[in-house]
């Protein structure tokens, strides 16, 4: 044991001989060669063998990093070995740290991934507020974000109303959010220990409460009016002023606002309601109606057509239109029944002549449409007819079906507007009568240029056999279509103002209608001649009316005529009419119709005039598909 204890002595003297010397070598090497470096080293026995400037240095490092080289822990010679890094164990930890960083990253691929399953992770529970943090006089410390907004509320309790003539109208609670924004600053964020509750910037909200209530007790004041019409007086009945109330909004507003900014959140607060007077009293009201606007059109002398045409007037006569109010005339004139007293008249369905009930009452329509335009009033439905009217300049039209095209206008006006039409003496009258709706001196008219002619339809083609086979026979040249443009012009005063498009209006052609034979077989009219130019002879009849049959018997001299007729020649004039002329059925050269132009659809109202040639009672030429003349003896 003594021994060891020497040993052990010895080499902490050796190793501190070794500090030292190494460190008087490296004095030694300093500049100008101080003999102090120089006798330091030879104080120390066994003393390193290096020299140079760096020996003392490399010593040190090496007794840093070299486990078995002693290293020196003060005078007391003392020592022990020092260890340096494991380096097994750094490359151990280095390998698990990129194995870990490995399956880190591909458990996030996976849950990235097309087919990874939704995360069943859910959000932890909001903790509780562990700081001293108070809202007002309301502490909130160790409450959770939910139940500090209850408590909150339950401090402040909402109850603010408002209240007139005896009824109230309960104000929603506008500090909910207000409250729900403040709990997110504290709850999300480095809480302080106060907070206010803020009331401001509620103006949006504060303004559509306000406007709530006055949409409840708002009532606007009522002018006087027309409110019905009289038919034993022929006088529209008037109805007096009534006074409406106004909430001032702008008032209620301030009062809320002072009330939430006192915290005052269950104010009783009473609204201030003023009496609106009318603009137009009854009396006032007997002095300004008039006549606004009025338009009349020509009927034809077909009675049954103008029997429709007097019931569709009555039906729209001394009708009254709110303000605001809409008027349809299907809706207000209703289908045309044999029923209710509508005449059959000849009209267009699908562009064809048809009888259809009601036919005319489009004229009716029309006449209405162009009183309601230069009164002010707003048209809202409105379409042409398929074919060009005769009784008003075309695009000035407005045709109307049960169960199709329809017009409609709205009573754009502050009164009452009423409504007189009549049809006498082949004439259809509607006007307009309220207070004037347009600035005075103000006027409205249509007019209406054609802009463009559209080429007739292809050829209608008719077999006839009274047409010599291969030949062909124009009945009627039919018409060409037409493109107009109408324009609102408006003056004041005498002077245009305004000349704007205020719609088109396209119209059909009527096709040309030809007749021909293809079947090879002539079978000619009496009248007509033979192909070697000899008349055709008239044929016997029975009795009854029924052509004779063929005899073998030879021509009777007396008779002038043959027993036995050829194949195909008509009964002349006067035999039963057994053949007739094309057309017999319909009337005869000369004859006029009441027929016009309709609209797309079943128009009612706008026939064409019969046979070609012939005319309406306006001149119009009559149109394809029209009734042509009938033969001789119908």
């Amino acid at each position: 044991m003594d021994e060891l204890n020497r040993r052990s002595r010895a080499a902490g003297s050796h190793g501190r001989t070794t500090a030292r010397g190494t460190s008087a070598s490296g004095r030694q090497a300093a500049p100008g060669g101080r003999t102090r470096g120089s006798g330091s080293a030879g104080r120390g026995s066994g003393g390193s063998s290096r020299s140079g400037p760096r020996s003392g240095r490399s010593s040190a490092v090496y007794n840093s990093y070299d486990r078995k080289a002693p290293v020196s822990h003060g005078r007391g010679g003392k020592h022990r070995r020092r260890q340096g890094p494991n380096y097994l164990w750094i490359a151990v930890a280095g390998v698990a740290l990129i194995v870990a960083i490995a399956i880190g990253a591909f458990a996030l691929k996976g849950r990235s991934g097309s087919d990874a399953e939704p995360s069943t992770e859910t959000t932890p529970p909001e903790t509780e507020l562990q700081k001293e943090v108070k809202v007002g006089n309301v502490t909130i410390t160790g409450l959770s974000r939910e139940a500090a907004r209850e408590k909150i509320l339950e401090s402040y309790p909402w109850d603010m109303a408002v209240t007139w003539n005896g009824e109230t109208i309960q104000i929603p609670n506008l500090m909910g959010a207000k409250v729900d924004q403040l709990l997110q600053e504290i709850y999300q964020g480095e809480p302080k220990e106060s907070y206010v509750l803020d009331t401001s910037g509620l103006e949006e909200q504060i303004a559509a409460e306000v406007s709530a209530v006055a949409a409840k007790w708002d009532k606007p004041a009522k002018n006087a009016s027309i409110s019905s019409f009289d038919k034993e007086t022929g006088k529209f009945v008037f109805t007096g002023e009534e006074a409406g109330q106004s909430v001032n909004q702008e008032a209620l507003t301030s009062a809320i606002m002072a009330a939430l900014s006192l915290k005052d959140f269950d104010a009783k607060i009473e609204a201030q309601v003023t009496s609106v007077t009318p603009e137009i009293t009854e009396e006032t009201a007997k002095e300004k109606y008039k006549i606004i606007s009025e338009y009349t059109t020509k009927t034809t002398n077909n009675s049954k057509r103008n029997t429709n045409v007097r019931l569709a007037c009555e039906a729209i006569d001394g009708l009254v239109l709110a303000p605001g109010e809409s008027f349809s005339f299907n809706e207000r004139v209703g289908e045309r029944t044999t029923a209710r007293g509508y005449q059959s008249a000849a009209a267009y369905s699908n562009g064809e002549v048809v009888q259809e009930t009601g036919g005319g009452v489009c004229q009716v329509s029309t006449t209405l449409y162009n009183a309601v335009v230069r009164g002010g009033l707003k048209t809202t439905v409105r379409r042409s007819h398929t074919f060009e009217p005769s009784y008003v300049t075309p695009g000035m039209d407005a045709t109307v079906s049960w169960g199709g095209p329809d017009y409609a206008f709205e009573n754009n006006s502050n009164t009452g507007i009423g409504i007189r039409a009549s049809y006498k003496d082949l004439t259809c009258t509607v006007s307009i009568y309220a207070i004037p709706i347009l600035e005075e001196g103000v006027k409205y008219d249509l007019k209406s240029t054609k802009i463009k002619n559209v080429d007739p339809p292809a050829p209608t083609y008719v077999e006839d056999q009274s047409v010599q086979p291969g030949q062909e026979v124009v009945e009627s040249k039919g018409s060409t279509g037409s493109q107009w443009e109408v324009r609102l012009v408006v003056t004041k005063n005498g002077e245009k103002v305004s000349d704007d498009v205020d719609h088109t209006s396209s119209y059909k052609g009527h096709a040309p209608v030809v007749k021909r034979n293809t079947s090879g077989v002539w079978v000619p009219l009496p009248g007509q001649t033979n192909p070697d130019g000899t008349p055709v002879l008239p044929v016997e009849t029975n009795p009854d009316g029924t052509p004779a049959l063929p005899s073998a018997s030879a021509p009777s001299e007396s008779s002038g005529t043959t027993s036995a007729p050829e194949a195909g020649i008509p009964a002349g004039p006067g035999d039963g009419g057994q053949i007739s002329g094309p057309g017999s059925n319909l009337p005869g050269p000369g004859t006029t119709d009441s027929i016009e132009p309709a609209g797309p659809g079943t128009d009612s109202g706008n026939v064409l005039p019969p046979g070609p040639g012939t005319t309406n009672n306006d001149s119009v030429p009559a149109g394809p598909g029209s009734q042509g003349p009938a033969g001789p003896g119908v």
